[in-house]
């Protein structure tokens, strides 16, 4: 490094966002992601020991990931080249492992390759690091905010021991928060700021476990607020509401968050409670879901959870689905709100989808035929082959049933629908009792 970059990373250093400075530098400095990190844990120890196999880090922006990757940087006694998947071509690539092998071959010194955002990586840009992984050229640290089994190589995958990261409690932003404003090397301390406890708790949990966004509101508080006559900066809930406008939601429409958020709305409805059915759909509609999409799983849930405990819930379910195609955001949420209220608050049956499985086993298991007074007696020679000879019209016969065999003989004694006494199944119920359908 010559005087020109020094200076550089010094300047760099000095004026890089508030988040940045603040990083930890030791696995002592390093707030949450106990679950990883404690003491007694795998990765605590594999870094104390400068033990370290390849690794992917995956979890929502601002909960280390790149943190991590740099107290490892900080406490590895290997080289630490960092590359972003986002603007590395083959150019750095090829850079890194050049001076990787340079290293190994002639200092017998290990590297790291830190790969910020690795998803980025197309399938061949990551085939090109495998051999030089496998072959303990490098040691791999992938940073991830997608779920690595979708979007990192396979191959990679079972050479790497994957942590994931959760996003940061209250807590542990209030601790970050306490840092930031008492640190005087790289914080806010030298401006006098002083943070209001309500402002503090409010910035915790308005940034929604992202240290990077509390970090970055503190700041901005910090450098657009006047100081008062003791030349104190002083945040208040006020200030620290207008630097987070809104509140942050942890929701990618392409990831776990998506089937995360849509799984706990249906399970939801599926439970009969309608509050956090409602809290559910007011997540993805603020996230900006597809209200089609929507509307799609709560007719599923219609069938599958509600069935004939309440046959009318599958007609309101239609009946908003058509509803949002037509109407559109943001008149759609009203419709969505009472569609899924409306499962959520219905007796339950999944009768009628234990039966459709329990049949299609049946089908599986058995071959079978039609009986022969069921068949088609429509079309010429029909009766010769003995189809419909023998069926006899339901409405012939009083209250509109006859006892009369339907399903075929190697199944006749099965049975696939039991229902419920829940709701207007339980009418269902007494009446195949009646007919002696059911015991």
């Amino acid at each position: 490094m010559d005087l020109f970059d020094y200076v550089r990373e010094k300047t760099k250093e000095k004026e890089a966002p508030l988040a940045s400075r603040m990083r930890p530098r030791t696995l002592d400095e390093v707030v949450g992601q106990r679950h990883i990190i404690g003491k007694d844990k795998l990765l605590y120890r594999a870094i104390r020991a400068d033990k370290l196999q390849s690794l992917i880090f995956y979890g929502p922006p601002g909960t280390g990931k790149t943190t991590l990757a740099e107290v490892i940087a900080n406490t590895t006694s290997a080289d630490f080249v960092k590359i972003n998947a986002t603007t590395a071509g083959k150019k750095e690539m090829t850079a890194a492992v050049e001076g990787a092998k340079n290293r190994l071959g002639q200092f017998g010194k290990k590297t790291i390759l830190f790969v910020d955002e690795i998803h980025r990586f197309n399938k061949g840009q990551q085939d090109y690091l495998l051999p030089f992984v496998e072959d303990g050229t490098l040691i791999l640290i992938g940073a991830t905010t997608e779920n690595p089994y979708f979007e990192v190589n396979q191959a990679l995958i079972s050479r790497s021991v994957i942590f994931e990261l959760k996003p940061l409690s209250a807590d542990d932003i209030c601790v970050l928060l306490d840092r930031a404003v008492s640190d005087s090397e790289r914080g806010l301390a030298n401006l006098h700021v002083r943070l209001d406890e309500d402002a503090k708790r409010f910035l915790a949990d308005a940034s929604g476990g992202d240290a990077r966004e509390a970090l970055n509101a503190l700041e901005l508080g910090a450098l657009t607020t006047d100081p008062d006559e003791s030349g104190t900066i002083r945040i208040d809930l006020d200030t620290a509401s207008e630097c987070i406008q809104k509140r942050v939601v942890r929701y990618d429409k392409d990831g776990d968050d998506h089937y995360d958020t849509i799984s706990a709305f249906i399970k939801s409805m599926r439970g009969s409670d309608p509050d956090a059915a409602v809290y559910y759909l007011a997540k993805m509609l603020y996230a900006g879901e597809d209200v089609k999409f929507i509307a799609r799983r709560i007719m599923i849930c219609a069938s599958e959870d509600v069935g004939n405990a309440d046959p009318m819930a599958m007609v309101v379910a239609s009946a908003a689905a058509q509803e949002v195609e037509r109407v559109g955001m943001p008149e759609s949420q009203l419709i969505l709100s009472q569609a899924c209220i409306y499962i959520a608050g219905a007796p339950k049956s999944n009768a009628c989808t234990n039966a459709v499985f329990s049949a299609k086993e049946a089908v599986r298991n058995y071959r079978t035929s039609v009986p022969p007074h069921l068949g088609d007696a429509h079309y010429g020679g029909s009766a010769k082959l003995g189809r419909g000879v023998g069926y006899r019209y339901p409405h012939d016969y009083p209250g509109n049933y006859v006892e009369q065999q339907y399903l075929p003989d190697e199944v006749k004694d099965l049975r696939f629908y039991e229902p419920t006494g829940n709701g207007y199944e339980k009418n269902i119920r007494e009446y195949l009792r009646k007919i002696g359908k059911i015991r």
